[in-house]
């Protein structure tokens, strides 16, 4: 592996966290290499999505696409950590620094027909320097929020972001039951699967961001949200 090097290049982000939903943002580079790069987000993600990058990449730096201005890859996030500001009520600002590995010049055909799938990379390409892909098996992702579920109503609010980063839905819910890295939630809110969405405890005040995994009605005629957190857990030191 090549050393990071320290560029601040301006690099656009296009993300699609479902079939409906999608979102760019301008960042810059903390560092790159030739198989991959480091940037912060002010919207919330995870490991495994896949993003579309376009920035000034030198060319010398370049898997492909060696005499175009800008270079447009596909990049999977491997490393996600939050960074809270502090700013206003809590978990009302939050950044995200990611690591993503560059994969190739096309996404895969199952990312085009489902944008929430997730990835792991397992090798690098000996030909190109590229990142290979093998996508998680849905069953592995939703079992990491089933453990240890705890049959509980905790009142929570639930919020919804939309293609900026702010919120523009928000519910006053309970949860139906809760572990440290996920929760079902009842709401009335529409909200696809892969989407990310902000669940508050309104005794604590503790902000969490999750992904919906799952959106489904219940054999009791109420929808609810299944959730896996992202961020951090969920302490039930006191609630178990």
């Amino acid at each position: 592996m090549r050393e990071r090097i320290k560029l601040a290049l301006p690099v656009r982000v296009h993300c699609r966290e479902s079939a409906g939903h999608e979102w760019t943002e301008m960042s810059r580079l903390v560092d790159v290499t030739p198989f991959g790069a480091r940037f912060p987000l002010m919207r919330p993600t995870e490991r495994g999505r896949l993003l579309h990058l376009t920035l000034p990449m030198p060319r010398q730096l370049r898997c492909f696409d060696h005499v175009e201005d800008q270079y447009r890859v596909w990049a999977l996030i491997c490393r996600v950590s939050a960074r809270p500001e502090f700013e206003g009520d809590a978990g009302s600002s939050i950044s995200y620094e990611v690591g993503v590995a560059f994969t190739g010049k096309y996404p895969p055909q199952s990312y085009v027909k489902d944008p929430s799938t997730l990835y792991e990379a397992v090798a690098v390409s000996a030909e190109d320097n590229l990142w290979q892909l093998k996508e998680v098996e849905k069953q592995s992702v939703a079992h990491r929020s089933e453990l240890t579920r705890l049959q509980m109503a905790l009142n929570v609010r639930l919020e919804v972001f939309d293609t900026e980063g702010r919120v523009t839905a928000s519910e006053q819910t309970v949860t139906e039951n809760i572990s440290r890295r996920g929760a079902a939630v009842w709401t009335t809110l529409q909200v696809e699967r892969g989407r990310f969405v902000r669940l508050t405890s309104t005794e604590t005040g503790l902000a969490v961001t999750a992904a919906v995994r799952a959106a489904r009605t219940g054999a009791d005629g109420i929808p609810r949200l299944h959730l896996e957190f992202i961020d951090r857990q969920w302490p039930l030191e006191g609630i178990e």
